[in-house]
């Protein structure tokens, strides 16, 4: 399979791969994510492109997407069930795919309840793993959910999520198992707080035979803050901010918490890229893109692998 994608290309290569993010606007002001695009270029690998993200409405994925491509950036176009039917769906992967668009990550979704409709009527006509086979049916096998023929073939890279921290923790492998079996070709996890947790999941992993069927990327997010790391603990789902990484931004000297933050998020970077099983890092930096640079170079990932 030649999805001719730089992310598939630097993997399967055996460099550590370093992929980014970029959250589309809340309108349709096309500086705001060519500003953002310019912190990101040269510094890693692709970019993910989110979907209306905590189910707030921003401008659609596969839009920001083809304005990354234009900035010379290749762009990891998201989906979630939340918004669409399997007919969307695979009009979508097949217009964003003639597009030049050659990665996709497919999720669930944030639920509605917790975005600005909170009234929306939640479609999830099919969940993120059968939207993984679906689009490995219409790459691999050409063919639509229906069984009907395509005429032109998506090559996407298939990527999904795991989160090696939702309750309860033991199921969280034999989740990944069913994503991989249903036909993903890489990961990014939730980002990681709790290194010794983390350790655990992926050592399991490793015991199944997981990482060796599938690019393992590990999510990073710096701290900005210690009010940033609070919320995280006690506000958002499926996250586990340990007690000592609190203490740890608390500890800072004033004005240096950022910093902090970052020299964390550099140590995790460091660790994973001696970790069995780990091929890579997707960093998270939310609404902090120009400090990508910074981070990148501080966590000695450039410069970027160029390959053919």
């Amino acid at each position: 399979m030649k999805s001719g994608s730089n992310l598939e290309k630097v993997l399967k290569a055996g460099h550590f791969a370093f992929t980014g993010e970029l959250g589309p606007p809340r309108g349709c002001d096309v500086e705001e994510v060519r500003e953002k695009a310019q912190h990101l270029k040269g510094n890693v690998d692709s970019v993910n492109i989110t979907d209306n993200q905590t189910a707030m409405v921003r401008m659609s994925s596969w839009a920001a997407s083809l304005l990354l491509l234009q900035e010379g950036l290749e762009p990891n176009f998201q989906m979630v069930c939340r918004d669409r039917n399997r007919l969307a769906m695979q009009a979508d992967v097949l217009g964003a795919y003639a597009h030049g668009i050659k990665n996709m990550l497919c999720l669930s979704g944030d639920h509605q309840m917790f975005g600005d409709h909170p009234l929306a009527k939640g479609v999830f006509d099919i969940d993120s793993i059968q939207l993984i086979n679906m689009v490995k049916t219409m790459r691999d096998e050409g063919k639509f959910q229906s069984g009907a023929d395509l005429h032109g073939i998506p090559k996407m890279f298939i990527g999904a999520a795991s989160n090696p921290f939702a309750d309860p923790f033991e199921w969280r492998v034999h989740r990944l198992a069913k994503k991989v079996a249903a036909g993903c070709d890489f990961i990014q996890t939730q980002c990681i707080y709790n290194m010794e947790k983390f350790r655990e999941f992926i050592k399991q992993a490793n015991d199944m035979g997981i990482t060796e069927k599938v690019y393992m990327l590990a999510g990073v997010t710096p701290m900005k803050s210690v009010g940033m790391a609070k919320y995280m603990k006690n506000k958002v789902p499926g996250m586990d901010v340990p007690d000592e990484v609190i203490k740890r931004l608390q500890g800072a000297e004033k004005g240096k918490v950022a910093d902090e933050g970052i020299k964390f998020a550099c140590e995790q970077i460091e660790e994973f890229k001696e970790m069995k099983g780990v091929h890579g890092v997707h960093l998270m930096a939310i609404e902090w893109e120009h400090m990508v640079p910074e981070i990148a170079e501080r966590a000695k990932v450039l410069p970027r692998p160029v390959v053919d």
